[in-house]
């Protein structure tokens, strides 16, 4: 959430950041409440001024009445006063809450670094690896055709167990709810255990398991409310959310606390499964696990003092690439353009890997500075030294990496006609196994 001093002290600059990301209707919520700051100031003097009338009519009332006098016009009138409080205050609270329900329709102010553009046209700042670019067939079809049984494991009726299974996935859940089996779902488990071993043993981040469900309040801190709710699962009665990412317990955690400048920087990693309905992007890279309802992610976030903030980023975006590197996997960092900047966002990281089956760079983790924009929203401050007026932290955030895109990758990439899919070495030990083999 943007802050409404700042909105208020530099209008032109609010105005300018919403116009550069192409936001008619973040401008046109920017002029509204401004406006109904005037109004609620307006309000605030009015009130102040009747309290201050009414307590010099308090002890006006009681000096008469102390004197035998006759005050009950006095009395009348203060009536009036106060009924007339009363109906102010009522309309304060009314601007107030529209201002904070505009506020948080707005997005965050960008980053000067972000460039114009829109999607698909953000600079590529590096590049790593040589991506394969031979004919390979796409990973429904690897998936579906290649798997692991360990010896003297169970397999499915008839001896034949595919490491993905999308039409059973479909008959349990319905379409972009892939069912994983076997080697492939050892595969998912070994690739959340290798990361979350990496982030915890090499990059200091402390494990967290957070709940899977989520409240209104935590959505609407992070931004994913009430922005997104079309995208999210939630059930009712309850008013609760399935997570759309970890993104959004582990930066509530501290939601409404004063952190010690000591504690700084905090840096949190989970994996969880992902919900998210995609009800903006019907029709879009459907086939296979390009995109799904349901995925496992691994989450990193961190939080730290203002200064620190692109010190942060960099660093962030650093262990998300260390994972590829280490899976030899090519990939890209994209900085993203305004157009394709997320509403919370005010700097964002694409890492891009190659999918060689679908001829097409698959975004695997976006690395994102979010300022103090979530921080306003969730109440997250730090006190920089002790005495000192509290200030909001800044957080980031990014996957490290995402799994669905990342094992539509490692099938297209792996796959050797005649061997198999060969998985990276560095997962061997976590699987008890080198490579998919063609099911028989």
């Amino acid at each position: 959430m943007l802050d409404l001093k700042a909105m208020r002290e530099a209008p032109a600059l609010v105005l300018d950041a919403m116009a550069r990301r192409g936001d008619e209707r973040a401008v046109r919520l920017v002029e509204e409440i401004l406006g109904a700051d005037e109004a609620r100031r307006r309000l605030i003097h009015e009130v102040e001024v009747l309290r201050a009338e009414r307590n010099a009519a308090s002890k006006a009332i009681a000096a008469a009445k102390k004197a035998g006098e006759d005050a009950s016009g006095q009395i009348e009138a203060m009536r009036r006063v106060a009924a007339r409080i009363k109906a102010l205050d009522t309309d304060l609270a009314r601007t107030e809450a529209g201002i904070r329900e505009n506020l948080l329709r707005i997005p965050n102010i960008p980053d000067p670094r972000v460039p114009p553009g829109e999607e698909g046209e953000g600079p590529t700042i590096a590049e790593w690896g040589r991506p394969r670019k031979d004919d390979i067939p796409p990973h429904w079809e690897l998936g579906a055709t290649h798997g692991y049984t360990d010896p003297g494991g169970a397999e499915f009726p008839g001896g034949r167990t595919p490491a993905l299974d999308i039409e059973r996935g479909t008959r349990i859940a319905g379409s972009g709810f892939p069912l994983l089996v076997g080697g492939g779902a050892r595969l998912s488990r070994a690739l959340i255990q290798f990361m979350l071993d990496l982030h915890v043993r090499e990059h200091g981040y402390l494990e967290v398991l957070p709940p899977l469900m989520v409240s209104r309040d935590s959505m609407t801190g992070t931004g994913h409310l009430p922005k997104f709710e079309d995208d999210a699962y939630r059930t009712d009665p309850d008013d609760l959310f399935l997570v759309p990412t970890a993104e959004v317990p582990l930066t509530n955690l501290h939601r409404g606390e004063i952190l010690a400048d000591a504690d700084l920087p905090l840096a949190y990693v989970a994996h969880t499964p992902c919900f998210r309905r995609e009800a903006g992007a019907a029709g879009r890279d459907t086939r296979g696990l390009l995109r799904v309802h349901q995925f496992d992610k691994v989450e990193l976030v961190r939080i730290c003092r203002p200064e620190e903030s692109e010190a942060q980023l960099e660093l962030l975006t650093r262990h998300a690439e260390r994972v590829l590197e280490l899976l030899e996997i090519p990939y890209r960092r994209v900085l993203l353009p305004l157009g394709d900047l997320g509403f919370a966002n005010a700097i964002t990281y694409d890492l891009e890997i190659w999918a060689p089956g679908v001829e097409a760079w698959l975004e695997v983790s976006s690395c994102s500075s979010y300022t103090d924009y979530q921080a306003r929203r969730a109440d997250i401050r730090y006190r920089p030294r002790p005495g000192a007026r509290p200030a909001h932290v800044h957080t980031l955030n990014g996957s490290a990496l995402a799994l669905a895109r990342l094992l539509v990758v490692l099938l297209e990439t792996g796959f050797r006609r005649g061997e198999g899919v060969l998985l990276p070495e560095i997962l061997h030990p976590y699987l008890g196994f080198e490579r998919l083999e063609l099911c028989r």
